[in-house]
């Protein structure tokens, strides 16, 4: 589909499915910033922690072969990989749960939280379909 487009309308459309990361990377940001600054509380900013831990497993182990990721394999990095991932994407729901169920933050602080984590799970997913999609790779 893209190879009949001509070279200016594909680096338009690359250009304007970055630009779609980045608002949505700053979405999230924004709601996470929000979540503490509008309720005078910061201590939901520690799943920032976790945002910062969730990719380090990928860039370490994972190595250039990031398909191995999403089929069945029997090699022990690729399956550390997936439970440091998985621990620090559940530790990102869990730390808001965790504060609000210990009556440190509110139900608005614990709403804008985890819809923070999913706009950020929503970048991660269109970036890696756009990664998919593209002729070339930036990640």
């Amino acid at each position: 589909m893209m190879g009949n487009l001509p070279g200016h309308l594909r680096t338009c459309l690359h250009t304007g499915k970055l630009a779609l990361l980045a608002i949505l990377v700053s979405g999230g940001i924004v709601l996470q910033i929000l979540a503490c600054a509008l309720y005078n509380n910061w201590w939901p900013m520690l799943t920032v922690i976790m945002y910062v831990l969730l990719p380090m497993p990928l860039l370490f182990f994972s190595g250039s072969d990031a398909s191995s990721l999403l089929s069945e394999s029997d090699n022990g990095w690729v399956n550390a990989t997936k439970f440091l991932t998985g621990a620090s994407a559940v530790g990102s729901i869990a730390i808001p749960a965790i504060l609000k169920h210990a009556g440190v933050i509110g139900w608005g602080a614990l709403a804008m939280e985890l819809s923070s984590y999913f706009v950020f799970v929503l970048a991660i997913m269109c970036c890696i379909r756009m990664n998919d999609d593209d002729d070339y790779s930036f990640l």
